[in-house]
This record gives structure tokens, sequence and C-alpha cells, in this order.
């Protein structure tokens, strides 16, 4: 199988530079900081539709000020507030051992995840790093899934799309890629139910657990 993973709220916990860093770009530009209790629903969401709902303005220059005073802190110091979520690293070394092929897909910049990736010891887990470019805080994370699915062969009954947002079901649902949602990240179990993902797990070993049978049903499919 072709595993494609969100990165923040799924593999890492980077909830507390992903706050500060917001609380810093608003301050930068002369606006309020916001309680962390309403910034955590956003993280996974592209930085310039958080700005935007923040700032509750159409004004891209303001946005884009935000967005790059993000960017300058989370590159000095936001990466290094960050965690693998417990179990992580063994769940992938795992499923890297069972042969499955294991690509990240996040909103955050390419650039940065992989930063993330190689700080946290993982990279050597994953084939490819599908982000954001330079300078992009809209991307659309289909258009993600697209990329990695390209990678992987082009089919989408061999891959599946592992988050914790509703953003990540509809993403792979665009491409008919099965859809795993988390329990553990930052989405609210009715998004991730009203999504209609294939499963949810709630704990790490939920997941490789469900991928093993998944992957084991895909292979005794494909045998004529």
């Amino acid at each position: 199988m072709h595993l494609f993973f969100d990165l923040d709220g799924t593999l890492t916990d980077s909830s507390p530079g992903i706050i500060r860093c917001i609380n810093h770009a608003l301050l930068e530009i002369g606006h309020e900081p916001v309680a962390g209790d309403r910034l955590l629903g956003m993280i996974g969401t592209p930085l310039a539709t958080i700005f935007q709902t923040l700032l509750g303005s159409t004004d891209t220059v303001l946005r884009d000020r935000a967005v790059s005073a993000y960017r300058t802190r989370f590159n000095d110091a936001g990466i290094f507030e960050n965690a693998l979520f417990p179990g992580i690293a063994n769940a992938l070394d795992a499923l890297h051992r069972d042969g499955h092929s294991l690509q990240i897909v996040t909103a955050k910049p390419a650039v940065s995840a992989r930063r993330v990736a190689a700080i946290f010891g993982i990279a050597r887990f994953f084939e490819a790093v599908h982000g954001a470019a330079p300078g992009d805080g809209s991307c659309d994370k289909a258009d993600l899934v697209g990329e990695a699915l390209q990678v992987a062969g082009g089919d989408h009954r061999q891959a599946m799309m592992i988050g914790d947002r509703a953003e990540d079901v509809r993403a792979a649902r665009a491409h008919d890629v099965a859809a795993v949602a988390v329990g553990w990240g930052y989405g609210s179990r009715q998004e991730l139910e009203d999504a209609g993902p294939a499963y949810v797990a709630e704990t790490v070993a939920q997941l490789v657990d469900w991928v093993r049978t998944a992957g084991k049903r895909v292979s005794a499919e494909s045998v004529p």
C-alpha cells in the first residue's frame, strides 16, 4: 500500500509552536492575540485561510504580512516547539518494514515539512514529501494528494490518506483514495465522522492494525 500521512496533528503535536507563531504574527501586524483553544481547531488549515478568518478581512496585503511574520518565527523557533505523538516512530518503522511506501502530504511548506521529518529522525521512512510551495499560503490539499498519487503510480486502490482533519478526508475522496482519520489530532470526532472516512483510528496501534488488515485485503483482491 501507498500511505499518505498528514503531518501536523497526525505525526507531530505541533500545536505549541503553531499557536505561538500565529499570535506572534497577529501582534506584528497590530492585532490582539487569540486564545489557544480557538486556534487549535484551525491547525492543518492553510495559513492564508487562518489569517483571513482571524483578521475578518479579505485584505491580501495584511494577510500576506501575517503569513510572512508567522513563517519567520516558525523557521527560527516554532519548528522546534513540536514533538512526535507517542508511538508514531515505532508505527512508521513497522509499516515501512511491512513493505508499505510512505509519503507526507501536508499544507505546511514542503521545505519545513522536510526539516521537521529530519529533526525527528523519521525522514528515512518517506519516499516523498508534498507540501505548499514557498510563498503559497493557500495550497489545495487535494492537489497534493494528486501529486502523491502520481508518485505512487496512479492506482487509487493501492493508496490511503491518513490525517486528523476533515480536509484530509475530502482531499482523499477527491481522488477516490481511501481516507483514514486519526482521533489523537486536532479535528473533533464530529468533524471527522461528518467527513465520512473509511475508518477512525483512536490510537496509533489501531491505525497500524487497520492498515495491515486493509493491505492484506487489497493484496488478496489483486490476485487474478
